[in-house]
């Protein structure tokens, strides 16, 4: 049985990862399982959140699940950052050990800081400058398979663009 493709959609928050999933879940035939770190921070209390290894703990339970997935044939997509946390000083390092023997592709979503910060001003669920502090832990030495540029392109032409690199 082949492995599932595993699409790892890294950017800050408000770059548009989310809406490219929601916008892959419209494709017939485009059969994706997404897994998310805001679905995953969600399995532990909001105390334990902040303590940052819990956090860090249950993103590499998403990896693993991703694998899971994959190792039925079943695609996944990952909503999520690559950033440097306690308990996970070397993410970048620890995912590609975990995804080893995988098809895994890592797409960056980028958009500019100040685009960011409009989009979270808009949302009003997010901190003004969530994206500026989430660009500090991020994982500077990330080999990209893709990048999509989510202030230059649509929502709709951003997954045309990933879907047609990843197929």
């Amino acid at each position: 049985m082949r492995k599932g493709r595993i699409i790892f959609l890294n950017g800050v928050t408000s770059t548009g990862k989310t809406s490219i999933v929601n916008e892959i879940f419209t494709r017939e035939g485009q059969l994706y399982y997404a897994l998310s770190y805001d679905l995953f921070e969600e399995t532990i209390p909001g105390w334990a959140v902040e303590e940052g290894t819990h956090y860090s703990e249950a993103i590499i339970a998403m990896y693993y699940a991703a694998c899971g997935f994959s190792n039925q044939g079943r695609d996944v997509l990952i909503d999520g950052l690559i950033m440097n946390l306690p308990g996970l000083e070397e993410h970048y390092k620890k995912l590609r050990q975990i995804f080893v023997g995988y098809p895994l592709e890592i797409v960056e979503v980028y958009c500019p800081l100040e685009i960011c910060r409009k989009r979270n001003i808009e949302r009003g669920d997010r901190a003004e400058n969530k994206s500026e502090k989430q660009m500090e832990i991020m994982e500077k030495n990330i080999t990209y398979n893709y990048t999509i540029d989510t202030n230059k392109h649509s929502v709709t032409e951003c997954v045309n663009l990933i879907l047609k690199f990843c197929n």
